[in-house]
């Protein structure tokens, strides 16, 4: 659905953004609260709020039937709608929770005295279970669209008038892999309800935490770094055993809110406590193994970043004979997160980006109390050294720290735009040719250096090539120009005039008449004075702008 759809079907619809880390934390959520149901929970990749769940080994519990309603009675945590299928494949399990109600009845009305056996009670609407053995059967009369598949062969095999799965699956496999090949083969073998897909078995990690109350309140960050050194050496200890590597570390402060915030704005029941969620870059649940038969489920929840079970704030730990004490104290805590470039599972270089973090911290009031986790975690990395060579270093140490330190300076809000690479972009507007996307300096250092791109022709001739590349702000900026003839004459940008050598114009650039920023431009290429050439355009009747310069 469109947005210009959706806005017709509610007036007051709130869109928003979509948020990679809100996505990712519910979907962690959901996974860990589908765990209480079954230990094989995998979501699917690339359709957040779609999981694959485990079905075998519960006929001594309930059967398939009671895991349907616990797994939907989870599910709507999240969806009041949230739809639940059971099936041998994926596919077919997929294909039932996009199946409309009477048609999720009408499976269940195929095999009635076999839906008794396993489910003495009606099913709740939201359940469908497709008995053994006929996944291609229900599968044959749904649309294509539900079977995964390349979009080129999906529009060959509507041009070719085949709408259902069935029509497929009617298809010769020796006619199919001649004309289409594997992908026409993997395809035909879903229609038939041969899915590879299955759930794995997932380990959700305990968490890692600790908490130390200090002495006495300090408002200088040089004790924190004490305690902070003691409990991240701990964790990493943990790490370590269980054979990972901590992916991001949270610092929370425990801040003596008395001292910066008046009593009564506060009150004795910590109404000003605050908690900055920690959020996390990678998932602790692992695959761990796939099993090679089994039936499957899929739960269908949408994806919401406010759920009443989506990450609660964690309240900060602390030994219970020291509770009373620093609860007793009007209080609010602040976090922030270091997340190095790959997970490391060594103290020095984790600790200095924690040390460059806090030297930069503006800590707002007394320092009471500090909380060390390590909320995201990956498999440890196998680095070795020279034994031969007491006073071995691993040599990404040091970088990792220089690029803490950068990282910090650059960008102290840790959004994750200091390391960016280009992407090209389908547009004629010239701001549209291209953007700065956030990239992942250790990906980018281990991808392969593109091959040069060889010379149209061989040129003998020693005249250096003069070719300009036009660099561009990162906005247009208004300008005011002085054209009295109809041609620019100067310039004023930043507060100085610059005079015009020479212009070379207008050149009319226009397009996206179809959408509401429709543009009509008149661009000028212009030779100032000190300052080489500028590109400037206006719209008919409106502010000049500058847009960048030929280097």
């Amino acid at each position: 659905m469109l947005l210009p759809e959706a806005r017709a079907c509610c007036a007051d619809l709130d869109v928003r953004p979509w948020d990679e880390h809100a996505i990712r934390d519910a979907v962690l959520a959901a996974s860990t609260a589908l765990l209480a149901a079954s230990p094989q929970v995998t979501p699917v990749a690339g359709a957040p709020g779609m999981w694959w769940v485990g079905a075998n080994g519960f006929d001594a519990v309930g059967g398939e039937a009671q895991l349907a309603r616990t797994l939907l009675t989870i599910a709507q945590q999240w969806h009041p709608d949230a739809r639940v299928a059971i099936a041998d494949s994926c596919v077919a399990a997929r294909a039932a929770t996009w199946a409309p109600r009477a048609r999720s009845r009408a499976v269940r009305e195929r095999d009635p005295q076999g839906v008794r056996e396993r489910d003495p009670l009606t099913l709740p609407d939201g359940i469908t279970i497709i008995p053994a053995g006929q996944c291609a059967d229900y599968l044959a009369p749904a649309p294509l669209g539900l079977v995964p598949m390349d979009e080129d062969l999906r529009d060959a095999l509507q041009a070719l008038g085949l709408r259902t799965v069935g029509a497929l699956a009617s298809l010769d496999a020796g006619d199919i892999e001649k004309r289409w090949g594997p992908a026409g083969l993997g395809a035909w073998r879903l229609a038939h309800g041969d899915d590879p897909r299955r759930p794995g078995l997932v380990r959700v990690e305990a968490a890692r935490s600790a908490s130390v109350e200090l002495p006495a309140a300090v408002e200088s960050t040089e004790p924190v770094l004490f305690v902070l050194r003691a409990q991240l050496q701990r964790l990493l200890r943990e790490c370590v055993e269980d054979g990972r590597a901590a992916a991001s570390v949270a610092i929370t402060l425990v801040l003596d809110a008395g001292r910066q915030y008046p009593i009564d704005d506060i009150g004795s029941e910590m109404r000003g406590h605050t908690h900055v969620p920690e959020t996390s870059d990678d998932t602790t649940t692992k695959e761990a193994g796939r099993r090679e038969s089994g039936r499957r489920k899929e739960s269908l929840p949408a994806p919401s970043s406010l759920t009443p079970s989506s990450l609660p704030p964690k309240p900060l730990a602390v030994p219970a004979h020291s509770a009373a004490s620093l609860l007793s104290i009007p209080q609010r805590s602040i976090t922030r997160e270091v997340r190095p470039a790959r997970p490391l599972a060594r103290l020095e270089p984790l600790f200095d980006q924690c040390r460059s973090l806090l030297e930069r911290w503006s800590i707002p009031a007394p320092i009471i109390g500090v909380t060390v986790s390590i909320p995201a975690t990956a498999p440890l990395a196998a680095d070795q050294g020279d034994l031969l060579i007491p006073s071995w270093r691993d040599a990404a140490m040091n970088a990792e720290a220089v690029f803490a330190r950068l990282r910090a300076v650059l960008d102290p809000d840790n959004t994750g735009t200091v390391v960016v690479h280009p992407e090209a972009g389908d547009s004629h507007r010239p701001e549209d040719t291209g953007r700065w996307i956030s990239a992942d300096a250790m990906t980018l250092g281990a991808a392969p250096i593109p091959a040069p791109i060889p010379a149209p022709f061989t040129s003998t001739s020693p005249t250096p090539n003069t070719a300009a590349v036009l660099r561009l702000l990162d906005a247009p900026e208004t300008v005011d120009v002085e054209s009295p003839h109809g041609i620019p004459d100067a310039v004023w940008w930043r507060g100085r005039r610059l005079s015009i050598a020479s212009a070379d114009g207008p050149e009319r650039l226009s397009g996206d008449w179809w959408r509401a920023d429709a543009y009509a431009r008149d661009y000028w290429r212009c030779v100032a004075d000190d300052e080489g050439e500028l590109l400037l355009y206006h719209e008919a009747g409106s502010q000049w702008y500058l847009q960048g310069w030929y280097d």
